[in-house]
């Protein structure tokens, strides 16, 4: 089994849900990141899923594209991220996935992609624009090497094509709360719970939700359905909102909301 599939197993069995936040690689800084993903561990998160910045956004609301766009600025490379996660992931308890465009992986080619992210410490991938239907070569390579590809289901999937996606995944599904892209809201769509307990009895996969989750309202409503919360655009902001006033501050604000969203499952 991959770390991915031991942590669900432990969590099953303890009667736990997965918390999985979400950070852009680079932003503020390199070293921030390495310095958040080590506070992220200390504060019991069960896997952090980081994002690597890349110029077309695919799914990402106005916070997480302008990281992308502020980690680009400052010239920010694959392999410094690789090297960072390198540095970083032996010190961790939880596992790392990481979250990108498939023209990423293309550009590598599938099997040195693979090669390289599981060499830094990725235990797995998250490609939100890999089609079902075209993701035979890197499910290929990633069975290959005990690497999850995560697919996404979101609340317009068809659902003969959710089946197929859940039969292409591992290590989690990525169920996406809401049509459009990422950001916080206030609220959830009606008929969520209705649509993720129909994957669920069709798969043994875990399904984690994620995309506009970012109050603790939220996580009481989806937890009972889901094996794991992802929070993403309102970590990204409130790391770079205190980042301004020192790594200290920027800390406090992972702390405080991770906390309390935490508190919430």
């Amino acid at each position: 089994m991959t770390k991915l599939d031991e942590l669900f197993v432990r969590l099953r069995a303890e009667k736990k849900k997965a918390f999985i936040p979400f950070i852009t690689a680079g932003d503020p800084s390199l070293e921030a990141t390495a310095k958040i993903l080590r506070r992220l561990d200390q504060l019991g998160c069960s896997i952090a899923e980081i994002g690597i910045p890349y110029s077309d956004p695919i799914a990402d609301g106005p916070v997480i594209q302008a990281s992308y766009t502020r980690a680009l600025g400052r010239g920010i490379k694959l392999s410094q991220i690789f090297d960072t996660v390198k540095q970083t992931a032996p010190s961790l308890k939880m596992p790392l996935v990481t979250m990108l465009s498939y023209a990423v992986v293309f550009r590598k080619g599938p099997a040195q992609f693979v090669h390289e992210a599981k060499q830094a410490g990725f235990c797995g991938a998250i490609v939100p624009d890999l089609l079902v239907e075209e993701s035979d070569e890197l499910s290929a390579v990633c069975r290959g090497e005990d690497f999850n590809l995560i697919q996404l289901v979101t609340p317009t999937t068809p659902r003969d094509r959710a089946v197929r996606i859940a039969e292409r995944s591992s290590g989690f599904i990525y169920f996406v709360s809401v049509t459009g892209i990422t950001g916080e809201r206030q609220e959830l769509p009606p008929g969520l719970l209705d649509q993720v307990t129909w994957l669920r009895q069709r798969t043994d996969l875990p399904i984690c939700i994620g995309f506009g989750i970012s109050q603790p309202e939220h996580v009481k409503i989806l937890g009972p359905v889901a094996d794991g919360i992802i929070v993403g655009s309102a970590l990204v902001r409130r790391i770079i909102e205190g980042e301004s006033a020192g790594e200290a501050a920027m800390l406090q604000n992972v702390d405080e909301l991770v906390q309390r969203l935490m508190g919430a499952l």
